[in-house]
């Protein structure tokens, strides 16, 4: 396992999966993960807004559906940068995250890390196909009418 994949995933489908983990259980990760990083520097720990992109089906044209608010934190540990961004305001859950991707960037807690990993994969696989039954229940096919 290569610190670019983590879990089986790639890195940028790591980064989705711990944007959307519960915070609590990722900040009690990232404590356990803190104390084999040694020094750690914050280059960027802020809250913002960043425009939320969508595609018209019917057009096919892009347009910005509004603004969401995102905590952002960027640290550097060994030359080696962690990164996270979530939605919301809680930038220890940003922290949090970007913990978690230094340790795997720095080959540690691999086996921790990807447990977790596949565990809120699962549970955010689940989460997404429950929501995706209950609108697909409410369908209305135009073609019936």
């Amino acid at each position: 396992m290569t610190v670019k994949e983590l879990a089986g995933l790639p890195h940028e489908d790591m980064l989705s999966v711990l944007a959307r983990a519960e915070a609590t259980p990722l900040k009690a990760l990232a404590e356990t993960l803190l104390p084999g990083l040694g020094a750690i520097t914050v280059l960027e720990n802020r809250t913002g807004l960043v425009m939320l992109p969508m595609q018209d089906t019917a057009q096919g044209t892009h347009f910005h559906l509004g603004e969401v608010l995102v905590s952002e934190a960027r640290i550097r540990g060994d030359r080696v940068e962690g990164y996270g961004m979530r939605r919301g305001r809680d930038l220890e859950a940003a922290m949090a995250m970007a913990v978690v991707d230094l340790a795997v960037a720095l080959g540690q807690g691999h086996a921790v890390c990807g447990a977790f990993v596949r565990h809120e994969a699962a549970m955010q696989t689940e989460a997404d196909y429950e929501t995706l039954r209950r609108v697909e229940a409410t369908r209305v096919d135009m073609e019936t009418f």
